[in-house]
């Protein structure tokens, strides 16, 4: 079937954005002689690694955009749950009108990364999932009656993501930290233990960035940071295309995905890495895809979630610090109205030396 050149303009770009990437890093290096356009100097690394940044947890639901120097290493259990019993119907409707019954869903999704500095440019990190999930049906559970429960356990999607940061952030002046995020998640559930898909389609929202789950997928973002004492203000943008599916012999074509976050910290005690932190959330599900296949699976009308997230953080040792929040949806269309109740800790290692914040 000949295609139209609005879909194969589309489909180049994909396919020249990883050269784009790799070009960015070539120019960056110094024998290049674009170090100052594409990296920062070592003199604009120290002077941000010596100005005011408490070392703590972070936001839970934003990896930290600023990245590893070079040889340091984290370990990061997390644990996101989800609490489901009513859904947004198919306009954008906030928390407080009328919903519709949906299937009463229990999801516990517990996930480990690990992250790496490669250079003091450059960090690469691996994450692994498990996910669990209850479903009951919503007509017999709200009169009362139970009814039966569809249950799954098993392995979830791993992703490999590659950090690029060419800006690192000014203490002296409004320029922030800029890092560009990519990512590839395998669905790794899907294809060694046969892992099922929750009811609709997504591990929880507070995976970053959430994904549709059991899909192969290919997330590119721009993130920011600045430090301003006594508050951190971090968020960033991702945007996720899904590889064609099948189903049943069928080649299945879903909407892209795009991902915000927005994330406030207030540090009440520099020492403890004491700090409330309130972040903002939201996933859309899009009416087209980067290839311009036509979609065939998912809703077909798009769907948006927005949720804000009060939470905590606190550091317990040179090395370990944590954090716990809950996520509570604000507003949504075509998606469960949810709380997602989360926390996570940290190890740093840094060949033996003390760590440092990101």
């Amino acid at each position: 079937m000949r295609r139209s050149s609005r879909e194969n303009g589309l489909t180049a770009r994909l396919a020249i954005a990883p050269l784009i990437f790799a070009s960015a890093l070539t120019l960056g290096s110094p024998a290049n002689g674009w170090g100052f356009d594409w990296t920062p100097t070592a003199e604009e690394i120290q002077k941000y690694r010596k100005s005011w940044n408490p070392f703590s947890e972070g936001p839970l639901l934003l990896q930290s955009v600023d990245i590893h120097p070079k040889g340091q290493l984290s370990i990061r259990p997390f644990v996101f749950s989800q609490i489901s019993e009513k859904s947004y119907g198919n306009q954008l409707t906030a928390a407080t009108g009328d919903k519709q019954n949906s299937p009463h869903l229990y999801s516990v999704a517990p996930l480990l990364t690990v992250t790496y500095g490669i250079s003091d440019h450059v960090e690469l990190g691996g994450a692994t999932s498990w996910n669990t999930f209850w479903a009951r049906d919503s007509a017999a559970a709200n009169r009362g009656q139970g009814g039966p429960v569809t249950t799954n356990t098993g392995l979830g999607d791993f992703s490999i993501v590659l950090k690029y940061r060419p800006i690192v952030q000014d203490p002296d002046s409004a320029q922030p930290s800029i890092t560009l995020y990519n990512q590839i998640v395998l669905p790794t559930g899907r294809w060694f233990t046969g892992t099922e898909r929750p009811p609709g389609g997504f591990a929880p929202l507070g995976r970053l960035p959430a994904t549709r789950f059991g899909e192969l997928g290919f997330t590119e973002g721009i993130t920011f940071r600045k430090n301003a004492k006594p508050y951190r203000l971090s968020g960033g943008v991702y945007y996720t295309y899904s590889a064609p599916g099948k189903d049943a012999g069928q080649t299945t074509y879903v909407g892209d995905i795009v991902n915000t976050r927005l994330a406030f910290e207030h540090f009440l005690d520099d020492s403890r890495g004491f700090a409330y932190t309130i972040e903002l959330a939201t996933l859309h599900t899009l009416t087209w895809r980067a290839d311009g296949h036509s979609r065939n699976r998912g809703n077909l009308s798009g769907s948006t979630v927005i949720g804000i997230e009060p939470g905590i953080q606190y550091r317990f040792s040179d090395a370990w610090v944590g954090g716990l929040g809950v996520l509570f949806t604000a507003a949504g269309q075509n998606a469960p109205d949810s709380i997602y109740p989360n926390f996570a800790i940290q190890w740093y290692w840094n060949q033996g030396k003390k760590p440092v914040m990101r």
